[in-house]
């Protein structure tokens, strides 16, 4: 009897794994930014984003974002290189550039992934982050604000990924946000998240480390069932980022991004 109990949990195991391997998450490549190209970001999928430089963007941050003409974003190397520099123009004392694919590349569901290496330096505060298309119409909070990363230079072993909506956002103290340990963030890492109907799941490399459900209440919490952009910037100083002073000897400072790629299921 002990034999045939110990044939048939074989079997069951076998059973299982079978359905484990027919069961894992699959993804099928639909679209990606490689930066296999040399000069300025193509004009076809991004934007450079200089529209908040009079108001710091709302976070009192100290950077002007600067237009195509300026060399604060190249490709080159086969990445993107966004660099902050202390350099003044207008009444801004940095430079810097914000990159989006606003109007012209959109993500709904699926798996965003973006290979990044990260700038050094207190003051330093760059984000790989993602906003709902209709903030024209609907303004912020209420579109959703998806932050894949956000990293502080004076916590330089910890990264960020945070959802914000109009009942969970930073102006509330409400927003859903959680951290993990970093190891050498000047190096190359995957960050990405799993997106759904149901959820947002976000990844350092392969380690998820927040999951935000899908409460089914409203908009409200939930803004996520929309077309999204996507966002790069290296900002300087700020409310965050410039907590604790900005070191000066940090700059210029720069965000490398390798890959942007957008995954849905098979």
């Amino acid at each position: 009897m002990r034999i045939l109990n110990k044939i048939a949990f074989v079997i069951l195991m076998c059973q299982f794994s079978m359905f484990s391997c027919t069961t894992n998450k699959q993804w099928d490549l639909v679209w990606s930014e490689e930066f296999n190209y040399v000069g300025a970001p193509d004009a076809t999928t991004w934007n450079f984003d200089t529209a908040g430089n009079a108001w710091g963007w709302g976070n009192n941050e100290l950077q002007h974002y600067t237009s195509s003409k300026y060399n604060n974003a190249i490709v080159e190397d086969g990445v993107l290189k966004i660099t902050a520099r202390k350099e003044k123009i207008a009444d801004k004392l940095y430079t810097s550039a914000r990159l989006t694919t606003q109007n012209k590349i959109k993500f709904q569901y699926g798996k965003l992934e973006v290979r990044a290496k990260l700038p050094k330096g207190k003051g330093m505060w760059p984000a790989i982050w993602m906003l709902g298309q209709n903030i024209d119409s609907l303004g912020w909070p209420m579109c959703g604000e998806i932050d894949i990363m956000e990293y502080v230079g004076y916590e330089p072993d910890t990264v960020y990924a945070t959802i914000h909506s109009d009942t969970y956002n930073h102006m509330r103290n409400t927003q859903k946000m959680k951290s993990i340990f970093i190891e050498n963030p000047q190096a190359f890492h995957n960050y990405s998240i799993e997106w759904s109907k149901d959820k947002i799941d976000f990844y350092l490399n392969s380690q998820l480390y927040n999951t935000v459900l899908n409460e089914y209440k409203s908009t409200n919490e939930w803004p996520f069932d929309s077309n999204f952009f996507l966002l790069l910037n290296v900002a300087v100083g700020g409310n965050w980022g410039g907590k604790h002073g900005i070191d000066t000897l940090s700059f210029p400072a720069q965000m490398e991004v390798d890959y942007v790629r957008y995954y849905k299921r098979k």
